[in-house]
């Protein structure tokens, strides 16, 4: 029966493991180790990888803006058309 129960424990312990593993402490903890500690010439290689993703980064944010801004004139453009067009006559039925 001990054996059955073990076997049992075992069975019930593998998908808190995988949760656990799949988590993003243990995805960070992972990074960590793949890193390594950074020697002074693969720091610098380091802040310009992060220098270049954040460039990306800005870049992708700035595109952003620009499409918000184009969207928020066309909306602003509907809104004023919609007050200087007439309103619609009533059918006085």
């Amino acid at each position: 029966m001990s054996l059955l129960g073990i076997a049992l424990l075992v069975a019930l312990c593998i998908p808190i493991i995988g949760l656990l593993l799949d988590s993003p402490i243990a995805r960070a903890v992972a990074q960590r180790l793949e890193r390594g500690t950074p020697t002074p010439s693969s720091g610098d290689q380091d802040l310009q990888r992060r220098f270049d993703l954040l460039e990306g980064d800005v870049e992708v944010l700035q595109h952003a803006v620009q499409e918000l801004r184009e969207e928020n004139q066309f909306l602003q453009q509907l809104l004023e058309e919609s007050r200087q067009r007439p309103a619609l006559p009533s059918d006085g039925g």
